[in-house]
């Protein structure tokens, strides 16, 4: 008998503006699949096309002006974004504004 996992899920909440570039996002509630904040940010990517090109650099690193936290906690790991997400956890992606 095989066992069927069921993968954890995890909500997603941005910065209304981000909504602009992915308006299929707009207005939804955003649950996707994920236990680590490169598989949620990768799920998100499924249902905008994009997304983790404009959050994400050439090397899958956060980019400068953008800040990701899990919950309460920012994220540790901009790197390979490895930051564990619990089951039912909420990934918070902000756009950060810079200048004067």
């Amino acid at each position: 008998m095989t066992e069927t996992r069921i993968k954890p899920m995890a909500r997603v909440e941005m910065t209304s503006h981000l909504f602009r570039f992915f308006p299929a996002l707009k207005g939804r509630e955003i649950i996707v699949p994920g236990q680590s904040v490169a598989e949620v940010l990768a799920a998100v990517n499924e249902l905008a096309p994009g997304f983790t090109d404009y959050v994400l650099d050439e090397r899958g690193a956060v980019r400068r002006h953008v800040l990701i936290s899990v919950n309460d906690s920012m994220l540790v790991d901009r790197k390979t974004l490895s930051d564990r997400v619990p089951e039912g956890g909420t990934v918070y992606v902000f756009q950060a504004l810079t200048g004067g």
